[in-house]
């Protein structure tokens, strides 16, 4: 007997898959030494409250997510508070003196050439921190339950509405 339609002539699965999967580097998962990890990148005011985010992979470098963040912020900020990671000359620091922006950055202890910060200044690099475990106090965001990258920036924006709210 023959069916005309051919519903029944492949029995089983479709043999190709029609959608592109995402890999773990587009959904911001890396591998670290925890384990499969991702990178939160902030930036906040000088009150404390956050302005904006970023999420690279964890294996990636703190560099990756400040080139991003900056590109917004290099016309409003007019000094920048960061840690040891972003001691970097070529890529961030000499960039930040060609918009007169204060590099609030210490140098690293292995540095040839160390350079000097103000000590008063990066006092106030707590709030940033102190922003971190705010965010950290939640759950879904400290141990990031979401597949997706979008949905788990998402939920990191919202958490950070109701901080602000706070």
């Amino acid at each position: 007997r023959v069916c005309p339609d051919r519903q029944h002539d492949c029995a089983g699965p479709p043999t190709q898959c029609w959608r592109k999967k995402s890999s773990r580097t587009q959904e911001c998962i890396g591998r670290s030494r925890g384990g499969l990890t991702t990178k939160i990148h902030a930036t906040c005011d000088a009150l404390g409250n956050p302005t904006g985010f970023h999420l690279s992979p964890g294996q990636a470098h703190d560099l990756q997510g400040a080139d991003v963040l900056l590109e917004a912020l290099l016309d409003q900020i007019k000094a920048l508070l960061a840690d040891k990671a972003y001691a970097a000359r070529a890529r961030l620091l000499d960039r930040l003196e060609e918009h007169q922006v204060e590099a609030v950055i210490p140098p690293k202890s292995n540095q040839k050439d160390p350079w000097e910060f103000d000590q008063d200044k990066y006092r106030w690099r707590h709030l940033i921190e102190n922003f971190f475990a705010k965010l950290k106090q939640y759950r879904g965001i400290a141990t990031r339950y979401d597949k997706r990258a979008c949905a788990f920036l998402g939920a990191i924006h919202w958490v950070a509405a109701v901080i602000w709210l706070n």
